[in-house]
């Protein structure tokens, strides 16, 4: 599976787990081991961890509710983002702990007891983060791509997911069809 990271953002990572949605969309959560190679993929877990089929519907819902959260057409259901503040409440990451270490004080994180739905609920939290933030959520220029991303750029006024991918073809065409043009 190609797994591609540039939204910018973790929470648009997972919406982009979705590709081609203007097409109808490939979904790209296949299954539990799908997901359990994203959340390592993605930094959320630092080894495969068991996940369940009901870990990738649950999945799946988060994902379509962050869209529809930080992608509305008018103002989110309210059931959308009670599913997101449920997420992000459902498993607080446990508190830091200090260590004495050869007589050095270090800061260890335990492990959570549920990996995945800690990785869901940093997900939720980071997708409230960007929709109460200045950033804006744009949906790529690319008549092939479809893909999210966090536009962070001073105006606001980004459009391609990534540069080197969407951005390149996009002015490779244009270059095409002006050559090509005056011929």
């Amino acid at each position: 599976m190609e797994w591609v990271f540039d939204g910018g953002r973790p929470c648009l990572d997972l919406v982009n787990t979705m590709r081609s949605r203007h097409e109808g969309g490939v979904e790209l959560l296949t299954g539990p081991d799908a997901l359990a190679e994203w959340l390592v993929l993605a930094g959320f877990t630092t080894g495969p961890v068991p996940v369940t089929a009901g870990n990738v519907l649950a999945a799946k819902a988060l994902r379509e509710a962050i869209d529809r959260v930080l992608l509305p057409p008018e103002v989110p259901s309210e059931m959308d983002v009670e599913l997101v503040n449920n997420a992000a409440a459902s498993a607080p990451a446990p508190p830091p702990r200090l260590t004495l270490v050869d007589g050095v004080l270090r800061r260890e994180v335990p492990a959570p007891k549920d990996p995945v739905a800690s990785a869901f609920a940093a997900l939720a939290t980071d997708a409230i983060d960007l929709a109460t933030s200045d950033a804006a959520v744009r949906i790529c220029a690319a008549d092939d791509c479809g893909q999210r991303f966090c536009d962070a750029s001073p105006r606001r006024n980004r459009q391609w997911c990534s540069m080197a991918r969407c951005g390149n073809r996009a002015k490779a065409r244009a270059h095409y069809a002006r050559t090509n043009s005056r011929d």
